[in-house]
């Protein structure tokens, strides 16, 4: 069948992306599902930091590429082998899929699934197999889901089951921004009631951090960027103190704050100066979490002596840790009863003629979620 997809045919085209035009929007092949794939009727996407670092270079995938890992969608077709969902069914799309075999699955932490990585860094199903192409050309899948489009070939194990009342719009953003930012507090890093927490960026991830914190019972939450919509947004969320990193004096007047720092620091940028900031207003004894992807060649530096006379932790935080079968599940209904507010994150709705320039607005911070609705 013909599917509307947007594909990225070269990383690194200089900004603005509304006049370089990264992503091309084009009628491309979409073959049937295969044995354990689903055909997905793709109706809303979010835009996310980690499609925007393939765009520009700082995550390489394989080109060309139909891009979009944080979907929402309609069943419309089962592949073989494939009983326990229906055509109509709705589901949220999940960046790593899991094999359900692999040592990391079997010990209950399928975002390591080796397979599921393996996959995503080749850019094909799980499967091994590709289901887009142009003029007989194969085109990579995006993380397994390729959301960009109109319809979306993907395996099962990628696939979590909704109901039907959450709308598409919202269901979205569980997919990578609700899972990885409320994951990485909740799962990552265990964090309870009566601590303190810093969240050292505020987009989509960020400020689901943000959101989780206030939810498990944090005494304080510091909320940190360089822009001072998103600092007063965080406020708005239930931030108790926000700080400006562009200011030289940033982290003393946090340290200073806080009386020598926080119990958790949430580094959710990508960027190793942001991930400094986290680690030195952490304080003795506490644990600093990133969930940023930076480029592959960057480096983070520590003072060595500090983990140990100091006792600190530092952790890693892949889609928050999640079980997204579990997980996932928790998070809606967290939602439904007002206490997890993720569509207030919600920066915008487009369409494929505004991708490229929504992506624009990414960069630039002045975005949290944006969502193509199809």
């Amino acid at each position: 069948m013909k599917t509307k997809a947007a594909v990225l045919d070269a990383m690194g085209k200089p900004v603005p992306y509304a006049q370089s035009r990264p992503l091309s929007i084009e009628d491309v092949d979409l073959d049937p599902p295969g044995e354990g794939e689903v055909l997905v009727r793709v109706r809303a996407a979010g835009l996310c930091h980690s499609d925007l670092s393939v765009i520009n270079g700082n995550r390489p995938r394989p080109v060309p590429m139909a891009l979009g890992h944080e979907a929402a969608g309609e069943v419309e077709e089962l592949g073989p082998g494939v009983r326990d969902l229906k055509v109509g069914d709705h589901v949220v799309m999940v960046f790593v899929p899991s094999c359900g075999h692999c040592l990391p699955c079997a010990e209950g932490r399928p975002a390591l699934c080796e397979p599921g990585a393996a996959a995503n860094g080749k850019g094909t199903l799980v499967s091994g197999a590709r289901r887009l192409s142009r003029k007989g050309q194969p085109i990579n899948h995006h993380m397994g889901v390729s959301a960009f489009a109109e319809h979306a070939v993907v395996s099962r194990d990628s696939l979590i089951k909704i109901d039907f009342s959450l709308p598409f719009e919202t269901a979205a953003l569980f997919g990578c921004a609700v899972l990885t930012g409320v994951g990485a507090v909740v799962n990552t890093a265990a964090m309870r009631a009566g601590t303190t927490a810093a969240v050292v960026g505020l987009g989509g991830v960020g400020l689901n951090s943000l959101l989780a914190a206030k939810l498990v019972g944090a005494a304080r939450i510091v909320a940190i960027d360089v822009l001072e919509e998103k600092l007063a947004l965080a406020r708005d969320l239930g931030a108790t103190d926000v700080f400006n990193a562009a200011d030289p004096d940033c982290m003393a007047k946090v340290r200073e704050a806080t009386g020598g720092g926080v119990d958790y620091a949430f580094e959710m940028v990508g960027s190793v100066k942001a991930m400094d900031l986290a680690y030195r207003i952490t304080r003795r004894g506490g644990t600093t979490i990133t969930a940023g992807l930076p480029h592959p060649d960057h480096t983070f530096n520590v003072q060595h002596v500090s983990l140990v006379a100091e006792e600190r932790t530092v952790k890693g935080s892949y889609i928050g840790g999640c079980v997204p079968l579990r997980d996932m599940a928790r998070y809606i209904a967290l939602y439904q009863r007002g206490r997890l507010p993720v569509d207030r994150l919600m920066s915008g709705r487009i369409g494929f003629d505004g991708l490229n320039a929504a992506f624009d607005r990414l960069a630039g911070g002045h975005a949290v979620r944006q969502v193509l609705v199809l």
